[in-house]
């Protein structure tokens, strides 16, 4: 990668970037759960590390931590989702990770970097296998999954558009092969 990207947690200071990204997204008519800016992005915030943490979920919710990659320049360029542990749901559709890319910056790169961080930070929970879904039409996700050592086990049908969707596992620790 040519220049340097690191995933953070959400912070204060990059609320203009976050709904700027928001507002690309919202355009782009995005299938992934795109929360709108939020009126009270303070409150936002403390709803995010309440996820992370595990508390005030909803049945069949399970915590997860979102992190946001950014650049040497602080611009946010996507962001993901790691949920700490699968339901029966989620093993079906939605996984252990979700990812987006802001619109402007695709095609760069940057969604395999952020997949390949957010496993790092998968590893870090002791995760030994990762799920992953995407919508079978969807070939530049899959290829980001497969670039990151997804391999395919099966199919699924998607509940939010019921469109056929791929889905992966990827190894993680020692037993893992992959390069990004």
């Amino acid at each position: 990668m040519h220049e340097s990207l690191r995933l953070i947690e959400p912070v204060e200071d990059l609320e203009i970037e976050f709904r700027r990204m928001a507002h690309e997204s919202s355009k782009a008519e995005e299938g992934f759960a795109f929360d709108a800016a939020p009126q009270d992005f303070a409150a936002y915030l403390q709803f995010l590390r309440a996820q992370a943490a595990g508390l005030g979920l909803r049945p069949g919710e399970v915590p997860q931590t979102t992190f946001w990659l950014v650049n040497s320049n602080r611009r946010l360029l996507g962001l993901s989702r790691l949920r700490h542990w699968l339901t029966p749901a989620l093993e079906e559709y939605g996984g252990h990770i979700g990812y987006l890319i802001r619109p402007t910056e695709r095609r760069k790169g940057f969604g395999t970097k952020i997949l390949a961080l957010t496993l790092e930070k998968a590893s870090e929970l002791a995760l030994a296998c990762v799920r992953l879904t995407c919508d079978t039409e969807n070939i530049a996700s899959a290829r980001i999954i497969e670039r990151n050592g997804g391999v395919l086990s099966g199919y699924g049908v998607s509940p939010v558009n019921g469109k056929q969707t791929s889905q992966y596992w990827i190894q993680l620790g020692s037993a893992r092969s992959w390069k990004v």
